[in-house]
Formats: C-alpha cells, structure tokens, sequence
C-alpha cells in the first residue's frame, strides 16, 4: 500500500477529501476517522495551525518519546482516568507522523495499521497459523526465528551486528541492558552476580581515582563504566535498571518531601539548616514513609 501512496499523491488527496467531507463537523469522537480528518485540517497549509504545519518527523520525535513516558507515569501512578488521556496523546503522535507521511507520499495512517497487523500475524503463528497450543519455549524459540528472518530480508550490505536495530533513542540504561543481553547471545556474560559486583567495586576505585586526577573528562567517562555495570547487575538480577531508577527516584522525592514538610513544621527554612539538621531530616523521613 505504500508504494500506491508514493505513486499516486493525487488519488490519496482525493481519498482525504472525500473523508473530511464525510465529517459534517469537527467534534467529539470514537471514530478513527474523526482523528485523522482533525490532524489533516491541523496540518492544512492554508487554513491549519501555523504551530502543526511547521513541524516535521524530527521536531515531532521529541514529543512521541515524551508521550510515551507520560503513559508509563498514569499506569506508575494507577491513575486510569490519566493514562486514558495520555495513550490519546500517544495515539495523537502516531497520526501526526502519519499524516506527514501522507503528505510527503511515502505513507499514511492505513499503511501504520497494515503493517503492524501482518506483524502481529506473522510473529505469532501458534495463534493465527498452523502452530496452534504451541508451548511456550516453542514460542520463544519461533519468536526470535521468525525476527532472525526478518533481520535477513532486511540485511544491507553494510557488516552485522548483533547489536543493531537497538534504538539510539532509548533511555540509557535500557539500551544498555539490551547491549548486554545482546552479547550474552554469544556468550560474552558472567553467569553469576559475583563478577559483576566485583567489576562495580572496581569500577568505584577508577570512578575515585578519575576524580582526584581532576580530569573531568574520566569522570564522565568512569562514571559511564559504573552506570554501565550497574545496568549490568540489574540485568543479572532480573531487575528492570530503568524500573528500579524510577523507584529510587520516587522514593527519594517521598522522603524529601518529608523533610519539607517537616521543616515547615517547626518553623525552619531548610537551606538555613546545618547538614547534621537535614541528616537528622532525612533519617526522620526514612522511618516514618520508608
């Protein structure tokens, strides 16, 4: 279907035309075609939104990650009512790219739906195919056949990885986790946590050795290392790093907002306070929300 787009811009107009006019008046929906008949009017050259006609797949791109994060926050917080709105705000970011890839004819929203339903198919033969009540090792295993072939078609001739396809853009210390998974494929893995542990203590000596060199540049790079192989252990240990990162995080801002408010309590401002009075804070806060 996207080669029709690419091939026949006019008739792709037409089509849209035809749906815009379908709608007898932008409102309130739970169809589909609402959406994308309101992203074409935002997008009209003529009579669209200056802010929506200015942005292009990489000014968007920002906005598609940071969507996708709201969405991990409403399901963090359980707020449904939340996540409703911001898997709308996601959904916004799939049509907004979509509608641009309709106007450059390379793609529109039907060839999005087209391509990932004959992914799902595909991947999954045990549901939609002759593989039916497969167990789930025989899944696993025709799951990465099937990406492996995949893989193949796609090949360039550029040399292979086994670490290509892991997106730039994802947080850090996924991407590192998925480095690291990718490299056990063939062995490159301690089997234990022990290694690992000792390679972070020794990653600590460096990270203090850089610093009192006074080079900043080995900070940066010795504190990398140590992310690096603490990424490594959480991968070791079954533990999502950027999981476990957000529950450090949260629970940080729990405890400190603790101590505000404990300090607001007694009447004192804490950056008047002395370091022992904020650990005293701190340790107060630890015992009292965890």
């Amino acid at each position: 279907m996207a080669n029709e787009v690419a091939s026949s811009p006019d008739a792709d107009d037409e089509a849209m035309s035809a749906r815009r006019e379908e709608v007898s008046a932008y409102a309130p929906s739970r169809d589909i075609a609402m959406l994308l008949a309101i992203m074409a009017a935002l997008r009209d050259k003529n009579s669209g939104c200056p802010w929506d006609v200015a942005q292009s797949f990489a000014s968007i791109a920002p906005y598609t990650i940071e969507e996708a994060y709201e969405v991990a926050d409403a399901i963090a917080r359980r707020d449904m009512g939340e996540l409703r709105e911001e898997l709308g705000d996601l959904l916004l970011q799939v049509v907004f790219h979509a509608q641009m890839g309709r106007e450059a004819a390379l793609f529109d929203f039907g060839d999005v739906v087209e391509a990932i339903t004959e992914k799902l198919i595909r991947r999954h033969p045990h549901v939609f195919g002759d593989t039916r009540g497969a167990r789930l090792d025989e899944v696993n295993a025709a799951w990465e056949r099937i990406k492996s072939e995949e893989k193949a078609r796609k090949k360039t001739k550029q040399p292979e990885s086994i670490l290509d396809d892991i997106a730039l853009a994802l947080p850090a210390l996924t991407r590192a986790e998925k480095l690291q998974s990718r490299a056990a494929r063939v062995g490159f893995d301690w089997t234990t946590p022990e290694p690992i542990l000792a390679k972070l203590r020794e990653e600590v000596g460096e990270c203090e050795a850089a610093l009192a060199s006074g080079d900043q540049a080995a900070v940066l790079d010795e504190v990398g290392d140590l992310l690096f192989t603490v990424a490594n252990l959480a991968r070791r240990l079954g533990v999502d790093p950027e999981a476990a990162a957000r529950g450090a995080n949260a629970k940080f801002e729990r405890r400190f907002r603790t101590m505000e408010q404990e300090a607001a309590a007694i009447g004192r401002a804490m950056k008047a306070m002395s370091l022992d009075e904020l650990e005293a804070l701190w340790a107060a806060a630890k015992h009292r929300v965890g």
